[in-house]
């Protein structure tokens, strides 16, 4: 599989086959690093990472692997890039392009890293924008199938707002690869219609099955695994989270949610969750709306089922993969 030079910006760009390359890749990488055995396959080289918004796990993903592929890599923060400020996004990618082997751009849309990737000439990889999250969901397909040794036919539930990055990349990569994809919350924060169909058609030749549904026993009913993310995005008014818990209440990922899913469901979130009151924002709006925990709760996040460490983990050994693999 030849993957040189090409850009990751979203899933629907890649083919099955591609997508389960880059998954291989990554298992095999972490199975280097795993026995201490060192993997150089980029010495030399070196990436820019742009980081309109920050993060704690896409940057150490990307940072680590960077240094474990033997590159060096220089981090940018929301005020050390003039990116669309004092500089055009087209003149960036091409200053960029002459200093470094590649591009990592996390922040706002979609259309900032598809114009990135229209003018640098090195390959440029989405960390995450408002539409898509690429990277995230490579890293939870490999956790996906550490933990059942498939992916295809596996039912996956994902619960909450499915409306921006995560819901649209997580149904795109279960299109893709077959597993079948229910996203369950009221029908306001389903996905984009446009999207859905594409989606229906990628489905119709994987043997995938999507499915909306607003009753989360009717959802979770024989799930093999229950995804959740924080009900307020990053970015998005404190204003929004009274309406947010009203709405999206109901849809918590709870012990009785994983019962009903079966002894075998496992719980997934992209992290940081809010399933107690030990952060500044999880305390404040666990104390102003009277409750313990957001999105799942706190008992479920410290079960035996939830594998979300092992998914975070799993960041950088797929971020590595698409790394060595367009390089």
């Amino acid at each position: 599989m030849n993957l040189k030079g090409k850009d990751f910006l979203k899933l629907l760009d890649f083919s099955p086959e591609e997508i389960e390359y880059l998954i291989n890749l990554a298992a095999d990488l972490k199975a280097k690093k795993k026995a201490g055995e060192t993997h150089e396959l980029c010495k030399g080289k070196n990436v820019a990472l742009i980081f309109e918004k920050t993060s704690t796990r896409t940057r150490c993903a990307f940072e680590v692997a960077a240094r474990d592929l033997g590159m060096g890599s220089t981090y940018l923060d929301p005020s050390g890039s003039q990116i669309g400020k004092k500089e055009s996004i087209a003149d960036t990618a091409r200053v960029l392009s002459g200093m470094y082997d590649g591009i990592e751009y996390r922040g706002f849309g979609q259309d900032i890293v598809e114009e990135l990737a229209k003018y640098a000439s090195v390959p440029v990889w989405n960390g995450l924008t408002d539409e898509y999250h690429p990277t995230q969901i490579l890293a939870d397909f490999l956790t996906i199938k550490e933990q059942f040794g498939k992916l295809k036919g596996i039912n996956f539930v994902y619960m909450g707002d499915a409306r921006f990055n995560m819901g649209n990349s997580l149904m795109v990569g279960c299109a893709k690869m077959g597993l079948n994809f229910t996203a369950c919350a009221p029908k306001k924060f389903f996905p984009d219609a446009d999207l859905i169909k594409k989606c229906e058609e990628i489905a119709a030749e994987t043997g995938a099955a999507l499915r909306f549904e607003e009753d989360p026993m009717k959802a979770t009913k024989n799930a093999d695994v229950i995804y959740t993310d924080v009900w307020v995005s990053m970015g998005e008014p404190v204003e929004v989270w009274e309406e947010r818990i009203a709405e999206l209440g109901p849809y918590q990922v709870n012990t009785a949610l994983m019962d009903n899913a079966g002894e075998n469901a496992v719980f997934m979130h992209c992290l940081p969750a809010y399933h107690d009151k030990n952060t500044a924002v999880g305390k404040e709006m666990c104390e102003r709306f009277g409750r313990d925990s957001m999105e799942v709760s706190n008992e479920v996040f410290e079960s035996e089922r939830s594998i979300v460490f092992k998914e975070a983990e799993n960041r950088m050994h797929t971020i590595k993969a698409v790394m060595a693999a367009t390089l």
